[in-house]
């Protein structure tokens, strides 16, 4: 754009970030002029620093240029189908079933023997290493299964298959029964609110007990038809085959009833399943389509990755050049490896999907990383009084089983009129990264008597805003409860010095009002950070630090011995010699 065209300007629309060059060609100027209207406002920028939109919008006002706001991109939603998403005007679409239970009851074997192919036969010991997914037909109909691990290793995959599905299949050994992962793989099932088929696994041996296995799960609050609940349960034999019509036609009836049904004309949406960097054909994708239809040449984001479908393949290998809902497919063309669990979503073209790449990586950039969203028991009476709890859902894990049934019985007897209390997990041992999962799941709270939390499992909770209480006292557990059911609950913090810095010189900016030039004395400065304004050993202010910047660049924290600019929420009152004493808060109790 010219400068001749750029008087002829009225109007712009600017994103939320831009960077200066960017917004001298939006407005027809040089980078060099808007440096130095930025400057006039105290900014000092760089032509590939990026400023917020009401900076930029100050410079094209000066410039008789009115901004607007430019329409955000569509962020990529996490696919997971409810019954709002059911489209009533969709088409029909194939049934998603998961396959989980204990290790070693023969799931793959089961899949093995309904696709009529050696899967196991693949696996290192026989255990399944990975998720797979895999499209059969039975008179005519298509069925996508995926095969999720039963190891205890894989416990999150397992998870995570249970959530992308619509009905799960929990295999149970006729001769094994019930086993501690049988239990986690119900409660995982029922944590994503799928119907669930019980397939009673090597009937044909002779030490199978299915009526044993019948009321084991009973005891689980499981009721199969037989003991007149709900709960379709199949006798079936992977290595005969006996039993498999029923097993298929008990996914047809259930698939029947929830009328499951997708748009397929739309833009696909689909989840990650697994990813893989090929050496030969680069990052590689196993995509479970959700809706709309997936086609070659497609734009695609997901997650902080863009890229186009190149080439997709179903599972056997055989190109494809499209697929539907409840489609398994593996593409490639992604820029880099995705998440598995990530949602993937088709954009209109190459540069959409690049551009919300982009600003989501600059998002990501500029928070800290750790989601603090999660239910805990500090907040559950105001989620009560505000009508977003009707049920507090607790994993409970103890040192031994019978303090497990002591402590589930008190606690079951506290709720009150406004919030049920529900146990959805007990077991015995370390808190582990399955527990923390399941939790994430459900929206539920951790509680730990007389045990560890392994630290992957605590690192995992911190990044996923999950609440692990751990107390070696047991009235002690149930009155924390009690006392945040009532809002009288009140963890005790200590303060924790990161680091002290004194104020030297006074800056100011029409932006941001004061700036602190500061020397750091101690430790380590942090954004964020909670901070203490002292002058002559007073408090006058207790805050948050906004921003600290290092010459022209915005930075996340700064060392003992070097200096650097210092902005507080509101708070710009500083005075030469103040001390600014930043710290953060650990919870004691």
């Amino acid at each position: 754009m010219t400068a001749q065209q750029s008087s002829e300007l009225t109007s712009v629309t600017l994103p939320d970030a831009i960077t200066v060059k960017g917004l001298s060609e939006r407005l027809g100027i040089s980078p060099v002029e808007v440096i130095k209207r930025l400057m006039t406002h105290g900014v000092m920028a760089a032509m590939n620093d990026t400023i917020d939109y009401e900076t930029a919008a100050l410079v094209s006002s000066e410039l008789g240029i009115a901004p607007s706001p430019e329409a955000a991109p569509q962020a990529v939603a996490a696919v997971i189908r409810s019954d709002e998403e059911q489209s009533e005007d969709g088409d029909p679409r194939p049934p998603i079933v998961a396959i989980l239970g204990h290790v070693d009851h023969g799931k793959t074997s089961l899949l093995d023997s309904i696709r009529e192919t050696n899967v196991v036969a693949g696996e290192a010991g026989g255990i399944t290493q990975h998720i797979g997914a895999y499209q059969i037909e039975r008179g005519g109909k298509p069925i996508t299964f995926i095969d999720t691990p039963g190891h205890a290793a894989f416990t999150a995959m397992r998870a995570r298959g249970a959530q992308i599905t619509d009905v799960a299949i929990v295999v149970v050994a006729a001769d094994d029964g019930v086993m501690p992962q049988t239990i986690e793989a119900i409660n995982h099932v029922r944590a994503a609110e799928v119907p669930m088929i019980i397939a009673i696994n090597k009937s044909d041996l002779p030490a199978a007990n299915p009526d044993r296995v019948k009321q084991q799960l009973t005891e689980q609050s499981v009721v199969v038809e037989d003991y007149g609940g709900d709960v379709l349960a199949v006798p079936v034999s992977a290595t005969t085959g006996a039993g498999l019509d029923d097993l298929l036609e008990s996914i047809d009836l259930v698939a029947e009833i929830q009328e499951l049904k997708a748009s397929t004309d739309s833009l696909a949406t689909g989840t990650v399943v697994e990813a893989e960097l090929d050496s030969r054909r680069g990052p590689v994708a196993t995509v479970l389509i959700a809706n709309g239809t997936l086609r070659q040449g497609d734009a695609l984001v997901s997650g902080l990755i863009s890229g186009k479908v190149k080439a997709m393949f179903d599972e056997r290998g055989d190109r494809l050049s499209e697929a539907g809902p409840s489609r398994p497919v593996r593409i490639m063309g992604l820029e880099d490896v995705p998440a598995a669990g990530d949602a993937i979503e088709v954009i209109e073209s190459e540069r959409s999907a690049r551009r919300i790449v982009e600003e989501a990586r600059r998002e990501a950039e500029s928070s800290t990383g750790v989601r603090h969203g999660g239910l805990t028991l500090e907040t559950l009476f105001n989620e009560v009084g505000a009508g977003n709890v009707k049920e507090l859902l607790l994993i409970l894990k103890t040192d031994v089983r019978g303090t497990a049934e002591a402590i589930r019985g008190s606690l079951q007897g506290l709720g009150t009129g406004e919030v049920k209390i529900k146990v959805i997990h007990t077991a015995t041992g370390s808190v582990s990264e399955s527990d923390v999962m399941l939790a994430d799941a459900s929206g539920a709270i951790i509680l730990a008597f007389n045990v560890r939390t392994e630290p992957s499992a605590a690192s995992q909770a911190e990044t996923n805003g999950v609440e692990i209480r751990t107390y070696d006292v047991i009235y002690q557990l149930i009155e924390s409860v009690d006392q945040a059911l009532e809002g009288l609950y009140e963890p005790i913090y200590e303060r924790i010095v990161d680091g002290v810095a004194e104020v030297r010189q006074l800056f100011r900016s029409s932006r941001v009002g004061q700036i602190a030039g500061c020397y750091v004395t101690e430790g380590t400065l942090l954004r964020g950070d909670g901070t203490r304004v002292l002058r002559d050993g007073q408090e006058v202010a207790d805050t948050n630090c906004a921003g600290l910047r290092r010459f022209q660049d915005d930075v996340r924290e700064v060392q003992q011995g070097f200096e650097c600019g210092v902005v507080l929420e509101q708070f710009d009152n500083f005075q030469e010699g103040d001390l600014l004493e930043f710290y953060h808060q650990k919870r004691v109790n």
